[in-house]
């Protein structure tokens, strides 16, 4: 007796919190279908999605690190979002075997946000640390949200190209990302009706990796401090915001709100999101 499953393939894929998220969904609401794990070395890319393309008990896949890119040449259609960010991380098979491609990054990222974006601001701004893969559905996700961007990189002309491909109607800065390090005495404007976020799209400050050197001194007065990275899931980036005084979200809140929009695609059903809190102490015991 076979019965419907998903998903999440990389190389390596041990780390992956995705089987937790979408298992633990499966059970509460009863539904009769597996998330897998599945390790994909890139040389195999081509192989895999052949065979599970006549696979009909296989919903689809979820793609982290290092296929998000390479995945698009094996899709029959990509969504235009996917197309313009340069990337997929949702995989979804039809009933006729045809692939589709998404990137459930973006609205992942924007929905712990949708509060404050239901307001009305006179001005948007975002401090973006970090212009590598991640970077890239954040910068297109808030550039159509009407920030104006700051991105910052150890390469500014990479920060700047990126800019240009995926937001190029705005006014937008490329940085060096040491341009955050030290104290600076800039005045900001009064902050009444203004929006200002700052993000850690980089792997930096994530165990194993340099620490995040930013100085508070460049988050402006009611700044949303938001970082992606999951271990440690309390980053001294955040660690810090709170100390000052500034509102957090942290890695899980994109990560469970990504693979919310994928859950929806492999399986019909919305995920049991009124069961965040208990997913949450899974995830981090």
């Amino acid at each position: 007796m076979t019965r419907p499953y998903a998903e999440v393939i990389g190389d390596p894929i041990v780390q992956s919190k995705s089987p937790a998220i979408h298992n633990f969904w499966l059970g509460k609401l009863g539904l009769d279908a597996e998330y897998r794990a599945c390790h994909v070395l890139p040389a195999e890319l081509g192989d895999y999605f052949a065979r599970r393309r006549g696979d009909p008990d296989w919903r689809g896949c979820n793609i982290t690190m290092p296929h998000k890119q390479a995945a698009m040449a094996f899709l029959d259609e990509v969504d235009p979002q996917a197309a313009r960010i340069g990337a997929v991380n949702t995989v979804v098979r039809g009933v006729d075997g045809r692939l589709t491609g998404y990137n459930t990054d973006a609205p992942g990222f924007l929905e712990p946000l949708q509060p404050l974006l239901a307001d009305t601001h006179l001005f948007r701004m975002a401090r973006i640390l970090g212009a590598g893969g991640a970077a890239r559905a954040i910068v297109a996700a808030l550039a159509d949200e009407g920030f104006t961007l700051v991105l910052a990189a150890r390469d500014p002309a990479k920060a700047r190209a990126l800019l240009d491909e995926l937001a190029p109607k705005g006014e937008h800065h490329a940085v060096d990302l040491a341009h955050f390090a030290p104290e600076t005495d800039f005045a900001f404007d009064d902050r009444q009706g203004l929006l200002d976020l700052i993000v850690n799209a980089s792997p930096l400050g994530m165990a194993g990796q340099p620490p995040l050197a930013f100085d508070f001194s460049h988050a402006p007065p009611g700044s949303v401090v938001y970082d992606i990275v999951t271990h440690p899931l309390d980053t001294p980036l955040l660690v810090e915001a709170r100390q000052r005084g500034f509102p957090t979200v942290d890695g899980l809140a994109m990560l469970i709100g990504q693979a919310a929009v994928a859950f929806e695609k492999f399986f019909g059903a919305p995920a049991p999101r009124e069961q965040d809190a208990q997913l949450r102490e899974i995830l981090t015991a």
